[in-house]
């Protein structure tokens, strides 16, 4: 299970790259909506945020041999999002970061993943709600906090901004 556990760290890396490469190019054209602009640091952050949840999920999952609520939520959430790359590269009609990766990395290791538990006995745990919310929060709040410096500036810009004078 070690392999299972560790692979969706690895399959994990390895669809962030891509994501990584081409997120603050992509952000950057012009009909997309402001909250979608996203620097190369501010990617790497937030990527580097959502790396840490994933590398304690798969450390967990291979130290219980797969049977970790949080290490199925997180598998489990890997391989849905997938369906988020797909919609928005059909809601925009193009590519968006991480739909290379997506049908080639994380949907056959999701399925692998989940057919080499069952099929060496792992007990498929019931989703549990608390570690649904926990996991769906991850990447949201990696990115609030990979934007926080950006924030900080607009902030101490208005405050020192021209005043009027009275």
């Amino acid at each position: 299970m070690k392999k299972v556990a560790w692979g969706l760290l690895a399959a994990w890396i390895v669809h962030d790259l891509e994501e990584l490469a081409t997120m603050p190019s992509f952000s950057r054209q012009p009909d997309l909506p402001s909250f979608v602009r996203t620097s190369r640091s501010e990617a790497a952050t937030a990527i580097g945020l959502t790396g840490v949840a994933m590398a304690a999920a798969s450390a967990v999952g291979a130290a219980t041999g797969g049977r970790s609520k949080f290490f199925q939520a997180s598998l489990l959430g890997f391989g849905l999002h997938a369906g988020t790359h797909i919609a928005q590269s059909v809601v925009l009609r193009r590519y968006t970061p991480g739909l290379v990766t997506t049908p080639l990395v994380v949907i056959p290791f999701s399925v692998w993943a989940w057919r080499r538990l069952k099929a060496e006995g792992v007990p498929i745990a019931p989703s549990d709600r608390r570690f649904n919310v926990a996991l769906a929060a991850v990447v949201p709040v990696s990115h609030a906090i990979a934007r926080l410096p950006r924030l900080r500036r607009r902030v101490l810009t208005w405050n020192n901004g021209p005043r009027m004078s009275e």
